[in-house]
Formats: structure tokens, C-alpha cells, sequence
């Protein structure tokens, strides 16, 4: 399981024109899944992404986490973080799990992160989003389960 992580001011995500999902400041969490994943994979990584001390504190220093400021998580689908671009220029996403998988631990992700107390909204599994945000910092982060 894949994230891309990224502190935000504000951000949405857009359906066929309709807004699905939006926060104010926090996170926008890009969430791909491999096909190798399981719930060992959205667990580790729900913690680790609601953990992260990527605030800042009263000095200026990155040193609070997401239930500190009061903020909130985006989360969004997106198979493409599994895309291998080693070969040729087409990416090859044969990675990423089928959607009925990927689905499943989307949701138990989703399902894990509000567990912890944390406000979130999302997108729309297998639709086409447009995400709007403002990056915060810029503050990006990768991160793997494995």
C-alpha cells in the first residue's frame, strides 16, 4: 500500500461537477493499493499517516500530528501511485490490485483512520476525481507499507 501525503490549507474532490468530499487544513492522502496488500498494510499505514508530526508547533517546528491542530484527512483512491515507469514510457500498473481488493482495504483504511478519531472525507472509488488543494509548506510525503 502506497500513500502520498500531503499537508494542506484546504482541499476538495469533484464528481461530475458535484463537490464529494472537502476538508479544511490537514491532509490529502493519495491511496493506492498493491495486490499483495492486506489489512496488516491498511492498518500500518492508518497509523503512521494519523501520527505523523508534520504541524508545526508554537516554534515553527514540525512537531505536531493531525489530532493536535484539529484537522482533517482526505482520502482519495488512486492506482496510479502503483504505476512502474522502470520500462519503456508507458507505466505499467499490473501492481495494483484488482479494484474489488483495493476497494475493501480503501474503505477498511478509511474505516481505521475515523477509528482514531480523526474527521474524514473522501472521494469516489473507481470514478473520475478532480482534486483541488492548496499544499501547505509545500509538505509532500511518500510512504510504503512495505
Amino acid at each position: 500500500m502506497r500513500a502520498c501525503v500531503q499537508r494542506v490549507s484546504q482541499a476538495q474532490v469533484t464528481v461530475s461537477g458535484a463537490v464529494v468530499g472537502r476538508i479544511a487544513a490537514g491532509l490529502v492522502v493519495l491511496l493506492g493499493v498493491a495486490q499483495d496488500d492486506e489489512e496488516r498494510d491498511v492498518r500500518m499505514l492508518a497509523d503512521k499517516i494519523a501520527g505523523l508530526r508534520i504541524f508545526n508547533d508554537a516554534a515553527g517546528k514540525m512537531n505536531l500530528a493531525l489530532a493536535d491542530v484539529g484537522g482533517a484527512m482526505l482520502v482519495i483512491s488512486q492506482f496510479t501511485l502503483l504505476g512502474d515507469c522502470r520500462h519503456g514510457r508507458r507505466p505499467s500498473f499490473t501492481g495494483a490490485a484488482p479494484p474489488e481488493l483495493a476497494e475493501k482495504l480503501y474503505e477498511q483504511f478509511v474505516v481505521r483512520v475515523r477509528g482514531l478519531g480523526l474527521a474524514v472525507a473522501t472521494g469516489q472509488f473507481r470514478e473520475h476525481m478532480e482534486v483541488a488543494l492548496t499544499n501547505d509548506g509545500p509538505v509532500t510525503l511518500i510512504i510504503d507499507s512495505r
